[in-house]
């Protein structure tokens, strides 16, 4: 599968809903995002079931504001609506593929005990 651009008018309408959706928070002057960027499109290829969005925080300042990214590129981790992960620093394809396979392990109703999280509400 294809990476998807997320924007601020998008990314809500992509990320409110049930699976995983991992996210990549970059720039284009950013080296080490540009590094990144065939890792994340060679795991977005083997994973179909996830989807892949990518931010551009010069387009987007605001919604990378929202989630106080301060360092790029910056891996978010969004499942069941609720975010599992979200850390600056690109990852060896190895790295995300577990990454991925946590977030598919994880029983989710526990978590959102765990987090004090209602079923069906939002947690940004």
């Amino acid at each position: 599968m294809a990476t998807l651009e997320l924007t601020a008018q998008n990314f809500e309408e992509h990320t409110d809903r049930e699976g995983i959706t991992l996210v990549d928070f970059w720039a284009s002057w950013c080296g080490p995002c540009r590094q990144f960027a065939p890792i994340f499109e060679r795991v977005s290829e083997k994973n179909p079931d996830v989807l892949f969005g990518k931010v551009d925080t010069e387009a987007n300042p605001d919604l990378a504001g929202t989630f106080n990214v301060s360092a790029i590129p910056t891996l978010m981790v969004i499942r069941d609506r609720v975010v599992l992960y979200a850390q600056p620093g690109a990852l060896p394809e190895s790295a995300l593929e577990d990454l991925l396979q946590q977030a598919r392990d994880l029983d989710m109703d526990k978590v959102r005990r765990e987090a004090g999280i209602e079923q069906g509400q939002q947690q940004n």
